[in-house]
């Protein structure tokens, strides 16, 4: 789990929280009974980016360590913690690599969103078996729309029309240590100690103009701003010629967003 090269991550840091959607209110609330917490508990953060997972979860626990090895991404979330006076925080710079030699303790939970593919998991996983107590869990949370029983609205094709004219077929991939895994979490999760799993999932209706959809490409490492490079503007005014074509009427680009949750604990003794 390490900075991307260029500071693609960097760049996306005005857009991601901003125009990625939020994480339904009923995960947090499934993990407050789940695991009881009551203000007691410590919560790592692992790729915290700009707390997505952080923010909500730390008026339900005593302290969340957000750790990131993206600069940028720890200040943004310093400042919503601020703006939205949330305290509990320690936020520190780092990765899944740097995890045992920064003494986080014991924790009761560890959480990440869409960042355990960047790591070595299976090595991950031995690490996380040190830190997280007997009673405790991994939680991987998603927040998106790729799932195969979800149909993607019309609009979805039209921008990635667009990424195509843009992007080379690489780009567009996605990228990793190994680009995104053949062999799914959850297979990873049951051939480690943590391999009682237990899922969840919410749906809801987000909506969005035309500068919200932008915003939100903006926001993925493939289309950042630092990705597309000189050739942002294009990328814009392209995307934004052909949504507007897409929706002569003005009207909102709606989309069905699936909030996820696998939660892997260690089997009973």
């Amino acid at each position: 789990m390490k900075p991307l090269p260029g500071g693609l991550f960097a760049s996306t840091v005005p857009y991601y929280a901003r125009f990625r959607p939020a994480y339904d209110p009923r995960l947090f609330a499934l993990l407050g009974r789940r695991f009881s917490l009551d203000g007691s508990q410590r919560v790592l953060d692992l790729g915290a980016g700009s707390g997505a997972l952080t923010l909500p979860l730390a008026p339900l626990v005593r302290e969340v360590i957000a750790v990131d090895p993206e600069p940028a991404m720890l200040a943004e979330g310093r400042r919503l913690a601020a703006r939205a006076g949330v305290g509990g925080i320690d936020w520190r710079l780092g990765s899944s690599d740097t995890l045992l030699a920064m003494d986080v303790g014991p924790v009761l939970l560890t959480v990440m969103g869409a960042s355990f593919h960047w790591t070595d998991r299976e090595r991950l996983l031995c690490d996380l078996d040190t830190l997280i107590e007997p009673e405790g869990a991994l939680v991987l949370a998603t927040c998106g729309a790729q799932h195969d029983d979800l149909e993607p609205p019309p609009w979805l094709a039209v921008v990635e029309q667009v990424r195509r004219r843009h992007l080379d077929p690489e780009r567009l991939r996605g990228s990793g240590p190994a680009g995104y895994p053949d062999v799914r979490h959850q297979e990873v999760l049951r051939r480690s100690p943590f391999s009682r799993i237990e899922e969840a999932h919410w749906d809801r209706t987000v909506s969005r103009g035309v500068d919200e959809v932008i915003g939100l490409q903006l926001s993925y490492s493939f289309t950042s701003p630092a990705a597309l490079g000189p050739g942002r503007e294009a990328f814009e005014h392209d995307l934004r010629r052909t949504l507007n074509a897409f929706r002569p009427d003005g009207g909102s680009f709606d989309e069905c967003v699936r909030t996820e949750a696998v939660i892997a604990l260690r089997p009973p003794s």
